[in-house]
């Protein structure tokens, strides 16, 4: 049986030691950082204390770990902004290593999976378009391919793909039947980076800057594929997409309530010290409710993260339930880390504490794998099919 709390604790111990000394150096950038050649160098470090890719296939010298078995190594690498990508459970590649484990067939998973999931490369998700294409709604998807006689002919513009600058390859979303709008239509490609027609137009600039290769606009000219690039069955990407997008909204939530944590604990460290008006601040009522609410807001994401893992655990969709849990703990670790400043008062908005950069890198959540208004629709839709019938 593996022994989850060991491999936790191991990474919390690889973070302490490897990963928060450099990240307080550079505020969080990982570019400032050292970029690539650090996490190649913390990934070695991973691979040393025997917590590297805790979710990969165990084949592709993964641990093999499930999604609740996931969530306390997740929360321990998200303690420093740095420690998913030195365990290699960064986003987009972790997310992308469920895909092709579930999905490519035995030629891609030896030719993109196992270099992914063993480090040697990074990946890039591109579906993300400029309007009026795809965004918070998949099915205005406009990128197109178009058969041909030894494959497919890849046309079509993306951005915000996070990590593309210096990835290895990209899975590619573009229509091969159908209008945008439609349900279906979409088929994922997998295209090498250096494809001729691939172009890297430029980093788009974002508050959050832990991301390692950025969030990137690109441009897909006449990109020569073949049969073989088709991950899955055509016209079937945006089912596809769901075997990705649940797990995935998922593991940021682990990673991102790591970072929150530490917030919340640096915060209540500094009220338990600081004195002001003949008390400790944290004897003072306004501050206790500070930290009370965090303490809620952690337990309860905690709570629908780990109900939404045993069913993505028990081959459940899962869509309702890692929607809730999304949407929930995008605005709930927003306000823990909100909180953190508030009760570090200067120093909460200064370089001297991490609180004030957690609150930077986490803010976006709320808006990526979905914005919370998209995700209440959503909800609120099945609410009304599940307790009204078809009202339509």
């Amino acid at each position: 049986m593996t022994d989850v709390a060991a491999i936790a604790e191991a990474t919390r111990k690889l973070v302490e030691t490897h990963v928060l000394p450099v990240e307080d150096e550079h505020d969080g950038d990982v570019e400032a950082a050292g970029g690539e050649a650090l996490r190649i160098r913390l990934q070695a470090e991973a691979r040393a204390a025997g917590v590297f890719a805790p979710h990969a296939p165990a084949e592709y010298d993964g641990l093999g770990l499930g999604m609740v078995e996931r969530a306390p190594v997740f929360e321990a690498a998200g303690w420093g902004l740095f420690g998913p990508m030195a365990l290699n459970i960064n986003a987009p590649d972790e997310g992308n290593i469920h895909l092709l484990a579930h999905v490519a067939d035995e030629g891609q998973r030896e030719r993109f999976l196992a270099p992914l999931a063993r480090g040697e490369v990074r990946s890039a998700f591109a579906m993300t378009e400029p309007s009026p294409g795809a965004g918070a709604d998949p099915s205005a998807l406009v990128s197109r391919a178009a058969r041909t006689s030894s494959g497919w002919l890849l046309n079509g513009h993306k951005w915000f793909i996070t990590g593309a600058d210096g990835a290895g390859f990209h899975i590619v979303m573009a229509r091969t039947s159908g209008e945008p709008g439609g349900a279906g239509g979409a088929t994922m490609f997998l295209v090498p980076a250096d494809a001729p027609g691939v172009d890297l137009v430029r980093h788009v600039g974002t508050q959050d800057r832990s991301m390692l290769g950025g969030h990137c606009e690109i441009t897909y000219t006449d990109v020569e594929v073949g049969e073989d690039a088709v991950l899955g069955e055509v016209d079937e990407g945006f089912r596809y997409a769901q075997v990705r997008l649940g797990p995935a909204r998922m593991t940021h939530v682990m990673r991102w309530s790591g970072a929150a944590a530490r917030a919340h604990e640096t915060a209540v460290r500094h009220v338990a010290g600081r004195r002001a008006f003949g008390s400790r601040l944290a004897e003072q009522g306004m501050v206790q409710q500070l930290i009370a609410d965090n303490e809620i807001d952690l337990a309860a994401t905690r709570a629908l993260l780990l109900a939404a893992c045993r069913e993505l655990d028990d081959r459940g969709r899962a869509s309702e339930s890692t929607s809730i849990a999304k949407t929930f703990a995008a605005e709930a670790l927003c306000r823990v880390a909100d909180r953190a400043v508030q009760m570090c008062g200067g120093l909460g908005v200064s370089r001297d504490l991490p609180v004030a950069r957690i609150a930077r890198e986490i803010r976006p959540f709320r808006i990526y794998d979905g914005p919370s208004e998209v995700h209440r629709w959503s909800i609120a839709r099945r609410a009304v099919r599940r307790i009204a019938g078809d009202v339509s």
